[in-house]
């Protein structure tokens, strides 16, 4: 055997051998990096689906417990009379419009009734529908919840006597003893909240719901949803793991799930591994829900998102580029294949710890080249998704900051917004050394007029109050409403001279412009000059002994105390 033959075919050996070598190492590369982008992307995609459903429940959920909060709604449970249950309606309607579904659901603990009108009106005037039994399972889901004493709670359950079917928020109504009275909310139509979060038509992508034991709750296929899983024993419902052929597949999801209960809920804490589902692998995503309570399930087809056949021409490339000659295939293979697969592993590795900012990635004309184009526009729309969640969150967040210091009939400050406003002054009182002044009043006989002429009218009166009241201040005083027909004022900077020329100047205004509206009303002022080193409550007492002064020499006038407690009125 010639040299020449030992030569080439020794090379063909080497050649051989390195290009089966090449090709294992190459095709476990690749797979790493394609399941590694897949892991990624699917936690990517459980926090999206995780925020739109929360984005769509959060409103609700907040309606909700408003409307259980209602003093209106809390005393009428108490006692269903006439002139109640007038009052009552009312409220209810006036939640309706508010509500996505503009449905609405009221449930009396004692009475057991139930109430209920949907967006197109059906039931205006004859809102009581039923009386809850018992003894009916269609109606355990109440008594359960009772008993459970859960704030609340999330259900998909068709109301047979309403013939509805729906995604049911439950929220309980408690008294000022926190006593269960009843419970109210609303529902979303499960067809429609269906098609808008689960059944998006995204192909390869599948995403489903469970409760906190593996229920499910929300799922493109109606046959797997668990219905009413709150009155289910265990072992009757329709859990995740139906899902799955296999045994191991099932306890690997129940072992995400069981994993995230252990974390106790920590935000962003995502979990994911391979199953195979219809005979097909899939990367399953897991992501717990605390604000609801439940598990949001992403399944990724990566046979669908990235198939392999997308690979099968860079293969006989690169097989060509071995036979050719062993160098060709050490540059070719590293310039066109190894460097720019390693550059998005790179970045793939940086969109995985949450930068959307790549390095630059080499773009060779070929399929790995488009997939690095692909890649970067998809890491681009996705991090402009998820900005724009960014803003929207913190725009959400920044809106219900306010909201939950501003008083909802008047547009002043609520007690909450007080509390911090007096809270900033107190410490700027004792940094500057300086004092301020604080004005508290309310409504002489303002029962009486509610009595007399109605709620609507004391509302009224309460808003004009609360204009004249803005209308006798500086710009830079702050006022609110302390509760009922009680407002505060805290004015800074101030002097003794200013706090009784402001807190005399509301009185008149009130008193004047009152009279023009046809009903006349008189406010009893009190105030108090706070020194540096007076705390809150010690601030508080003294301007409320100063306005029980005024009530008790006859109402209608105006007393301020300072830091001795002495009255510093004018003569």
């Amino acid at each position: 055997m010639s040299l020449k033959t030992r030569l080439l075919g020794l090379a063909a050996v080497l050649m051989i051998t390195a290009s089966l070598a090449s090709w294992l190492a190459y095709r476990q590369l690749s797979e790493n990096i394609i399941e590694r982008w897949g892991q990624q992307v699917a936690e990517i995609q459980v926090r999206y689906d995780s925020a739109r459903l929360l984005q769509s429940l959060e409103r609700e959920i907040g309606l909700a417990r408003q409307m259980a909060d209602s003093s209106t709604l809390v005393r009428w449970a108490a006692a269903e009379d006439e002139n109640l249950n007038r009052e009552a309606i009312r409220e209810m309607e006036s939640f309706r419009s508010n509500f996505r579904d503009n449905s609405y659901f009221v449930a009396l603990r004692d009475s057991r009734h139930y109430y209920y009108n949907n967006a197109d009106n059906e039931f205006e005037d004859n809102q009581f529908r039923y009386k809850l039994d018992p003894d009916k399972p269609e109606d355990a889901w109440f008594f359960q919840l009772i008993e459970e004493g859960r704030d609340f709670h999330l259900n998909v359950n068709p109301d047979a006597e309403l013939g509805v079917t729906k995604l049911w928020i439950d929220v309980l109504m408690r008294d000022e003893n926190d006593r269960i009275v009843g419970m109210v909310g609303t529902g979303l139509d499960l067809d429609a909240f269906l098609q808008d979060i689960v059944d998006i038509d995204q192909e390869g992508i599948t995403t489903l719901f469970v409760d906190y034991n593996g229920a499910i709750q929300l799922y493109r296929d109606r046959n797997y949803i668990d219905f009413a899983s709150i009155i289910k024993p265990e072992g009757q419902k329709s859990t995740v793991d139906l899902l799955f052929d296999r045994g191991e597949d099932k306890q690997k999801v129940l072992g995400m799930l069981q994993i995230l209960k252990n974390r106790g809920g920590a935000t962003g804490a995502v979990e994911s591994s391979f199953v195979t589902v219809d005979g097909r692998k899939h990367l399953a995503g897991v992501a717990f829900l605390p604000a609801i309570g439940w598990f949001e399930i992403t399944l990724l087809d990566l046979e669908t998102l990235l198939p392999t056949s997308y690979l099968w021409p860079l293969v006989a490339v690169f097989l060509t580029s071995l036979i050719i000659t062993l160098v060709l295939f050490h540059l070719i293979i590293r310039s066109r294949i190894l460097k720019p697969i390693i550059s998005l592993e790179s970045a793939v590795e940086k969109v995985r710890s949450g930068s959307f900012t790549l390095p630059h990635l080499d773009k060779p004309d070929n399929e790995i080249g488009r997939l690095a184009s692909h890649f970067e526009k998809m890491t681009e729309t996705v991090g402009h998704s998820t900005r724009e969640l960014e803003r929207k969150v913190e725009q959400r967040t920044d809106e219900l900051y306010r909201l939950a210091r501003i008083d909802a009939l008047t547009g002043l400050k609520n007690r909450r917004g007080l509390d911090e406003g007096l809270d900033e002054e107190i410490q700027r009182a004792q940094r500057q050394g300086t004092g301020f002044g604080l004005i508290w009043l309310d409504i002489d006989h303002f029962k009486t007029i509610n009595d007399e002429l109605g709620h609507q009218v004391g509302d009224e009166i309460l808003c004009r109050v609360a204009l004249w009241l803005k209308a006798g201040l500086r710009p830079y005083d702050h006022a609110g409403r302390w509760g009922g027909d009680e407002f505060v004022v805290v004015l800074s900077p101030c002097d003794r001279s200013t706090l009784h020329q402001i807190a005399s100047r509301i009185h008149e205004t009130i008193e004047r412009d009152s009279i023009r509206t046809g009903t006349p009303v008189t406010v009893s002022v009190g105030g108090y000059y706070c020194e540096p080193g007076d705390d809150i409550e010690t601030i508080l007492r003294q301007a409320d002994q100063a306005l029980y002064q005024v009530k008790q020499q006859g109402r209608n006038r105006v007393f301020i105390v300072d830091g001795r407690g002495r009255e510093t009125n004018p003569a």
